[in-house]
């Protein structure tokens, strides 16, 4: 009997045991599983994530100094010049490209840049603005050591101000109290409808070298192009001592400068003799509030008002010179042709860039599906099915839908929001309607469509009377410096010519 209970027992104590070791096993295997899907995870963090680029090889180290720079991006007015873009939305949050928004240009420039407190001024329609910044920035813009994020600031009334903003200065104006909150020293004061790949800590430390007041970001510009431009002309340092606004004959003249001065070579120096502004600066703090508050508290604008009236009295502003490509997208032909010569080869502008890459909100979108079609020099967005259709020198959007027998030619697509269902879409069809997208055998030229815009079969949208400028909203289409744009969420029944 004794025999038999020590056997069992030492039969239980080896079963405990392997049923202890598999226990142990099974939970090790667990931990790698768990371990292999938060490596995967942190993969799929560093392909999308702002944040997370700065581990990504060749990213420079963090610069501390910049933690003491503010960004402050001017959304713009009513957007009048890119309207009817900017009638739902606000300017910052036009498309760009197949699939970016105007604004994620100068927020990729301030996170390639080392910068991560950024807040965009607009004061019409802000709730697209608002939705785009918040899903692509600011859950990863900052760490658990700095502090970062991206925000929207909307005009608003208060008990000391009852005004809307009044130009570019008196936006800054109404919230220089919550600036002040970020404890920056330095603000950076940026466009948002411009197109530029730019190292904004180079300006800011060219500021620093130069104790300047003020600096201002310039380009250099060759005489055909220099009377569209307000002018400056600067002294052997650097420093400018006098403005012009797009001057003429003589006047024009007698605003050239030695651009070599700020870098050009000789002959560069000889091709580009005049400097224009880009409409950037960056500002002492002390001394911005000071101008704003106590200098020039009548003055709403930056440009024209603020800064030349600094230098003037005696403020120290300095010229910082851009010597690369740069675009004011803010009107509707030259928003259209910069969009166009994204898809040129080689392009102007390069989303493409490794080491300072231009960042988005990440949509998880399939890859475009592309069927027995003809494509040149075009770019075509995630998630966009074309199929037997003809594609040159154009901008497919995101979710963008082309049919067959459909030619387009010099034309921006700005997509879709949503996916219509193979069985709505034939619903829609059987009921006379139109899908979303571009409907079989239509042909479209020097057009923009606008974002859910559902444009029929055999329809030609191409201006052929050389229209330059005609308002039909009710009809959804509004044609600009000859350029045809059909409205968002609009229909052009089949069969329509414009």
């Amino acid at each position: 009997t004794m025999r038999a209970t020590t056997t069992t027992r030492a039969m239980t104590a080896r079963a405990s045991a392997r049923g202890t070791a598999a226990k142990m096993r099974g939970a090790a295997k667990n931990a790698r599983a768990i371990r292999r899907v938060e490596t995967r995870a942190a993969v799929m963090i560093n392909a999308t994530s702002p944040a997370m680029h700065e581990k990504s090889e060749g990213k420079k180290e963090h610069d501390a100094s910049m933690d003491n720079v503010l960004s402050i991006i001017l959304g713009g007015g009513a957007g009048t010049r890119l309207y009817p873009l900017t009638k739902k939305r606000a300017k910052p949050a036009v498309p760009l490209g197949a699939n970016y928004r105007l604004i994620d240009i100068p927020v990729s420039n301030c996170i390639n840049s080392d910068i991560n407190k950024v807040y965009c001024l607009t004061q019409f329609n802000s709730a697209s603005l608002n939705r785009h910044l918040s899903q692509a920035y600011n859950t990863n813009i900052g760490t658990y050591t700095r502090q970062g994020f991206v925000e929207v600031l909307a005009a608003q009334q208060s008990p000391i101000n009852k005004a809307w903003f009044q130009g570019t200065a008196d936006a800054v104006r109404q919230y220089l109290w919550l600036f002040a909150e970020s404890g920056c020293e330095e603000y950076l004061i940026l466009s948002g409808d411009h197109l530029y790949r730019m190292d904004y800590m180079k300006f800011v430390e060219a500021h620093r070298e130069s104790n300047a007041d003020i600096t201002v970001g310039t380009l250099p510009i060759d005489e055909e192009r220099a009377s569209d431009f307000g002018l400056m002309k600067i002294d052997s340092s650097g420093r400018i001592v006098e403005f012009t606004e797009k001057p003429k004959g003589d006047a024009l003249q007698a605003m050239k400068v030695d651009t070599t001065i700020l870098g050009l070579t000789t002959a560069e120096a000889e091709a580009k003799p005049f400097i224009a502004s880009m409409g950037i600066y960056v500002f002492k703090k002390s001394m911005l509030v000071k101008f704003l508050d106590d200098d020039y508290p009548e003055d709403n604008d930056f440009g024209g008002e603020i800064i030349p009236k600094a230098s003037a009295d005696g403020a120290r502003v300095q010229a910082y010179l851009f010597n690369d490509y740069w675009e004011d997208i803010g009107t509707m032909k030259s928003f259209f042709e910069a969009n166009l010569a994204l898809a040129k080869a080689p392009p102007n502008f390069e989303f493409y860039n490794a080491e300072a890459p231009i960042y988005t909100s990440p949509r998880f979108l399939p890859p475009a599906k592309i069927e027995r079609c003809h494509v040149k020099d075009s770019i075509i967005s995630h998630g966009a099915a074309l199929a037997d259709c003809s594609v040159e020198e154009s901008i497919v959007g995101l979710r963008s839908r082309v049919e067959a027998g459909t030619k387009i030619k010099r034309t921006m697509i700005i997509g879709a929001d949503f996916y219509e269902s193979e069985e709505k879409r034939k619903a829609i069809l059987a009921a006379g309607g139109v899908p979303v997208g571009i409907g079989e055998n239509t042909i479209i030229e020097n057009a923009i469509i606008d974002k859910n815009a559902r444009v029929g079969k055999n329809c030609v949208i191409t201006n052929k009377d050389n229209i330059e400028d005609l308002a039909d909203e009710e009809r959804g289409v509004f044609i600009r410096n000859g350029i045809v744009t059909i409205l968002r969420n609009c229909t052009i029944p089949d069969g329509t010519v414009i």
